[in-house]
Formats: structure tokens, sequence, C-alpha cells
């Protein structure tokens, strides 16, 4: 059984235990403004790698910034710049992906 994003429960359960705070700039979630309510994230935008290597929780402000983009080229970008987003101040799990990204499982 999976979300409505086709994340699969049990990869769900655990990235919500493991991600209190966004992956990439580090805020606390809240449902104060929708800048700052986690949202579901690829690190690696496709669909189908759902796994706990790839799946993580990041605010609506930072989930819009990225879109579609590459994690590479989203982190070299001026959104990243203002907030003091780096490939060095990102949770691990993307850190992670960034020195092994994650795969489709056939």
């Amino acid at each position: 059984m999976a979300n409505r994003w086709g994340i699969p429960k049990k990869v769900e359960k655990y990235v919500l235990e493991r991600d209190s705070t966004c992956v990439y700039c580090g805020i606390e979630f809240s449902n104060d403004t929708r800048k700052t309510r986690a949202s579901w994230e690829h690190i690696v935008n496709d669909i189908r790698i759902n796994g706990t290597d790839n799946i993580a929780l990041c605010c609506m402000s930072c989930n819009a910034s990225k879109g579609a983009k590459l994690l590479s080229i989203w982190l070299e970008g001026d959104y990243c710049k203002k907030k003091n987003i780096t490939s060095e101040t990102v949770a691990k799990v993307v850190k992670e992906a960034i020195i092994k990204p994650p795969q489709i499982i056939e």
C-alpha cells in the first residue's frame, strides 16, 4: 500500500520519523504558514525511486524552489545562496544522495 504520491507506507513511516526539519534549509516544520509546512520530496526527481534514500521531507518553500531541477543545479541557484543552503549544510540523506544518487530498483 502506498500514499497518494506512490510512496510505500513503510518508507513514509520511516521518513516521518527521520525528518523533523527540512532536509535542505533545516527549518522546523509548522502549519503556521504554507512555506513552513512539510512536503514530500524526491531528492532525485524520479517518481519511480521511492526508497528511504530518495524520499525526504522538506519545507514547501524549498520544494517550490527546487521544483524539477537537478539537485546539483538547484544548490548553485540564487535561492540556495540567499538561504545559505550548500551541499555541506543539507541533511545527511541529501549528502548521501549527492555522493551516491539513488537508483531505480528493477
